[in-house]
């Protein structure tokens, strides 16, 4: 671990994303707080919140109810999944103007690595304002973004945190790792509430006892060898590319009030599994366990299914019917369907002389007929009611769309700011 800790990534997180889209777009809510939600009622919570409405204690996962109250003048909006795909889009246009994009991370997140003189500090804080000021000039004035610049991505993240909004943090091999220590635990990428009772359990309480803490410590206190891996990466050391493979594929739905019934949850449910198996045959994965669940706050109910190796809408519907009348929930409010255990095609062997083997070609035929005619030429009958619900949403982890049919999820251009009407 001899590698020289020059800096080496520029990390760049949109503030307050979505919200400050809609700000951009409808400049009737700028300076105001807003709050944008999957569905709007009362009893759903936001999904992201702008500057103004945090100032009074909204954030995401706020209940809409609640953030009323403590944001008197809060302005909720329905969310716009296209816009926001079609901003990042536009986002990555104008950054690669400046720095050829590394990696994408989220809807709102991008990396760069840094390059020759490009790793000085004052050079590449140069690269960090041109970025900010392109987006705005560009895009416009409401989408700002906070950058870090450390030695590795990992500490690139955490620095984007350290200052918001339109912030710039460069955390130096010599500011190591003693300028971490004001930050909160859970204030690294990868430290969760869960994770903090188990550093807890270690008599680790703080940033500055995690970094001051022995590589033995730390694996113990992780539970891992990962413990090993922090020390490395606090104190600036490149550890190279991580690569998690996909452990699930799902879909949800919060459910508008007049969908709150057995019939309309099944229906959304059924319309669910149609969709999810749809994307495991876009991404050529197979499922062996499917997640039902029923969000409630009152009796929600959830059941774990396994199922043969299949990606065939046909089987998936049969196991969710047969789950189906072991239901017990009562004032649903959200459903959803996962798919977990996935595997790639390879890895699987299909009987030939399973009905499973004949419905793939069938479910093929259905997903080509779709995608020439349009989404919904061809659905199961059981979905009538519910083959328009459950748009696809897009959350930060997710920079697409999953486009059903021809013409599904299309997204617009977004011209440069000086070239709109």
């Amino acid at each position: 671990m001899k590698t020289e800790r020059r800096l080496r990534y520029l990390f760049l997180d949109f503030n307050s994303y979505f919200a400050s889209v809609e700000q951009q777009e409808r400049p009737e809510l700028r300076g105001k707080p807003v709050a944008v939600v999957p569905v709007l009622t009362d009893t759903t919570s936001c999904i992201a919140a702008s500057y103004e409405a945090k100032a009074f204690g909204v954030k995401c996962g706020t209940n809409v109810g609640e953030a009323r109250a403590k944001c008197p003048g809060l302005q909720v909006v329905e969310a716009r999944p296209k816009v926001y795909v079609a901003y990042h889009e536009k986002a990555k246009e104008v950054a690669q103007r400046i720095l050829p994009i590394d990696e994408v991370h989220s809807i709102d997140e991008v990396s760069f690595k840094l390059l020759g003189e490009e790793r000085n500090k004052e050079e590449a804080c140069a690269l960090a304002n041109r970025l900010k000021q392109e987006i705005m000039r560009s895009i416009g004035p409401c989408i700002k973004c906070s950058v870090g610049i450390a030695p590795n991505r990992f500490l690139s993240k955490v620095a984007t945190d350290m200052q918001k909004p339109d912030g710039l943090i460069v955390l130096e091999a010599s500011d190591l790792p003693h300028k971490l220590h004001r930050l909160k635990l859970t204030d690294f990428v990868g430290i969760n509430v869960r994770m903090e009772k188990r550093l807890n359990a270690s008599l680790i309480f703080t940033a500055e006892q995690m970094c001051a803490a022995s590589r033995k410590d730390l694996i113990k206190a992780f539970g891992s060898i990962i413990g090993d891996k922090w020390w490395y990466m606090l104190r600036g050391y490149d550890m190279g590319p991580e690569v998690h493979p996909r452990r699930s594929l799902g879909h949800s739905c919060v459910l508008a009030p007049e969908m709150r019934t057995d019939t309309a949850c099944k229906e959304v449910l059924l319309r669910l599994v149609q969709k999810a198996s749809a994307r495991l045959r876009t991404e050529d994965l197979w499922t062996e366990a499917m997640d039902i669940g029923v969000s409630s706050d009152i009796q929600p109910w959830h059941v774990h299914v396994r199922v043969p190796p299949t990606q065939d809408t046909l089987t998936l519907n049969e196991h969710f019917l047969a789950a189906w009348e072991t239901r017990s929930f009562r004032q649903p409010r959200k459903v959803s369907v996962t798919f977990t255990n996935l595997k790639k095609a390879e890895h699987v062997t299909p009987s030939l002389f399973d009905p499973n083997y004949d419905r793939m070609l069938l479910n093929k035929a259905v997903d080509t007929v779709n995608q020439k005619f349009g989404k919904n030429s061809i659905f199961l009958a059981g979905m009538e009611h519910a083959k328009e619900a459950a748009d696809e949403k897009i959350a930060f982890g997710k920079t697409w769309l999953f486009q059903e049919g021809k013409g599904d999820n299309e997204i617009f251009a977004i011209p440069d700011l000086d070239e709109r009407d």
